[in-house]
Parts: C-alpha cells; sequence; structure tokens
C-alpha cells in the first residue's frame, strides 16, 4: 500500500483481499474486519502484501488498524500499523 493512497482505494484493497480467502477464513476476516471498523470508526486501515521493494515476499499480507508512530534510535520518525 502506498503511503497517499485514499481512504476509499484502501478499503477496495482490504475488501479485494479478504474476498479472496477461501471459507471459512473469509466470512471470519470479514466479520473482524467489520467489529474494528465498528469499534475504531475513522481509523485507518492498512493492508500490507508482504512484499519488499523489490517485490520478494518477504512476510505474509496482513490488514492492520490505526497508526502508531514509531521512532528510530537516530530519532527518525515512521507511521506504522497499531493493530494487525
Amino acid at each position: 500500500m502506498h503511503q497517499f493512497e485514499s481512504a476509499y482505494e484502501r478499503t477496495r484493497t482490504d475488501q479485494k483481499y479478504i474476498t479472496s480467502q477461501p471459507e471459512p477464513k473469509r466470512s471470519d476476516m470479514q466479520a473482524l474486519h467489520r467489529i474494528i471498523l465498528e469499534v475504531m470508526p475513522g481509523c485507518k486501515s492498512w493492508f500490507l502484501d508482504g512484499k519488499d521493494s523489490e517485490g520478494k515476499t518477504v512476510s505474509n499480507p496482513n490488514i492492520g488498524y490505526g497508526c502508531h508512530t514509531m521512532k528510530y534510535a537516530d530519532g527518525t520518525p515512521e507511521s506504522f500499523i497499531k493493530l494487525v
């Protein structure tokens, strides 16, 4: 997911990933996604496809919610997922 992707595009990406899953995982993910968005209305959702900048798979894809700003040892801040 790109940092400047709109909320609409993020929602479409989340839904595309969820609907691509086999049952019963799909239904479980849809229910959890709906509950999280009800509990945290307006939160930022993130979709990470699990690939690095070179397109190599480095982790499983996942959807995250909320935003947490981390600071590296050198003081550089970076926004990242709060809840995965």
